[in-house]
């Protein structure tokens, strides 16, 4: 009777591998489903949070791109001097320049980059820095101006933190966190799926109507500027205050003394002398000169010694960045660093950083900047676009939460990944999940809003 069984069993097993193939392929799509939408809707909250930052430091960012020609600008008047008579000593301008503050000390001394040339002295005066500008031929005082008043410093302070200290340079460090979560999700969002030819994915459709246009300005012109986006964000973390001291601490693990990074986090320790006289020479400026270091460059007091005289290049490029110490008595030459004496990790940063600014590969990386920049503010602005069609009334207008579904393995691994490298943003995802859990969802009128429920 083995036959009996086995005809109606081979007539329906194609129908059960069939619906199991079938679970199998719905159970795939709704986890597929359930990603995009989560992924959606991370999307959504970080552009809604990193828009008014991102333009923000688009603006600030494309200005500062073109710190050297603006400064140049603005110094115009400074660097065609009439050279008439014998150019005073150093000794002499710095005299001249701390003449104009009695308290102040002698911080440092900008080396002039030509013969007509004016000559820029740092003093400093109960934590304030001021910078004299002096004519070295007849010691004219041209110009004297507090250091973080100037255009370029203003605009700086902006891009880094507001104006506000260190409470807005932690406000601009969770905004990057959470853009570089904005241009992740939104590269998987924007990867084709259904798609039929290139149209909406590498370049936009301008004559289809108002959605998709904005759609595809908002899509392809993201997708163009991702690696770039990510580039700027992830090379701007050494600045940061609470990614940058983090990573100082680490790198200073097992180290006998502090580890001392070529960058800034907040504003660099100055020394400053009233033991100039005898020391700052026509002998020291010549064999500063003498260095041919990029210009910038400046001689000031040695931090940790000093009875030595540093040289130090601050040029905008870092790879053309060196230093060089002085016996304060003697004026012999004590040592020289440049780019290729420092550590790996420090180069790599230096460069990203030269980049960053605009400046690794002369004006085509200024330009390239400035597109990254003006392309940044079209994703933001044509995503608002997008936001204020989508939105319903008397809503957010999130992407809605799907019912009954659990975050999937992948999501974990990417909020894992990301809180690791990024602790602003883990401790932002801690706050949120908290207020998620116990605060919006347990007001009705917000949670609504929010989009975490429907009735």
């Amino acid at each position: 009777m083995a036959w009996a069984y086995s005809i109606p069993h081979l007539c329906l097993r194609p129908l059960i591998l069939r619906a199991l193939a079938l679970s199998h392929s719905n159970s795939q799509k709704t986890a597929a489903n359930t990603l995009y939408r989560t992924l959606w809707r991370w999307h959504f909250y970080a552009g809604l949070l990193c828009i008014p930052f991102i333009i923000s430091l688009s603006i600030t960012g494309a200005i500062y791109l073109f710190k050297p020609q603006i400064e140049n600008w603005i110094n115009r008047d400074y660097q065609n001097l009439a050279i008439s008579g014998q150019r005073t000593s150093p000794a002499e301008q710095i005299a001249a320049a701390l003449k104009t503050q009695p308290n102040a000390q002698f911080a440092s001394y900008r080396i002039p980059e030509g013969n007509a040339h004016a000559v820029v002295i740092t003093l400093k005066a109960q934590g304030k820095t001021t910078l004299v500008t002096i004519n070295p031929y007849d010691l004219t005082v041209l110009k004297s101006i507090n250091k973080n008043d100037q255009f370029i410093r203003i605009v700086r302070t902006l891009h880094g933190e507001l104006m506000l200290g260190n409470f807005g340079s932690v406000v601009i460090e969770l905004a990057g966190c959470w853009a570089i979560v904005m241009v992740i999700t939104g590269l998987y969002l924007w990867w084709p799926r259904n798609a039929a030819g290139l149209a909406g994915i590498i370049y936009p459709r301008l004559t289809q109507g108002h959605r998709k246009f904005w759609r595809d300005i908002h899509a392809v012109t993201g997708f163009w500027l991702a690696f770039f986006t990510l580039f700027l964000l992830i090379s701007g973390l050494p600045w940061a205050l609470v990614w940058g001291s983090a990573f100082k601490e680490l790198r200073s693990l097992g180290q006998p003394t502090a580890i001392q990074q070529d960058w800034e986090i907040s504003q660099p320790l100055m020394a400053t002398t009233n033991n100039w006289e005898n020391n700052f020479t026509p002998l020291l400026l010549q064999k500063a000169e003498q260095l041919k270091f990029a210009p910038p460059v400046e001689i000031s007091p040695d931090n940790k010694s000093p009875q030595y005289w540093k040289v130090s290049s601050g040029h905008q490029n870092r790879m053309l960045r060196a230093d060089a110490w002085f016996d304060g008595q003697t004026h012999k030459l004590i040592k020289q660093q440049h780019f290729s004496d420092k550590k790996n990790i420090d180069k790599a940063i230096g460069i990203g950083i030269a980049a960053h600014e605009g400046h690794l590969f002369g004006w085509a990386n200024q330009l390239l900047g400035l597109v990254v920049t003006l392309g940044l503010i079209l994703v933001s602005i044509s995503g608002f676009i997008l936001w204020r069609k989508r939105k319903p009334e008397s809503v957010l207008g999130a992407p809605p939460i799907l019912p009954n579904t659990q975050v999937s393995k992948t999501v974990l691994l990417i909020i894992l990944v990301l809180a690791v490298l990024l602790p602003v943003l883990a401790m932002s995802l801690i706050v949120l999940f908290v207020l998620e859990k116990w605060v919006f969802r347990k007001i009705k009128p917000v949670s609504l809003w929010l989009g975490l429920s429907k009735s």
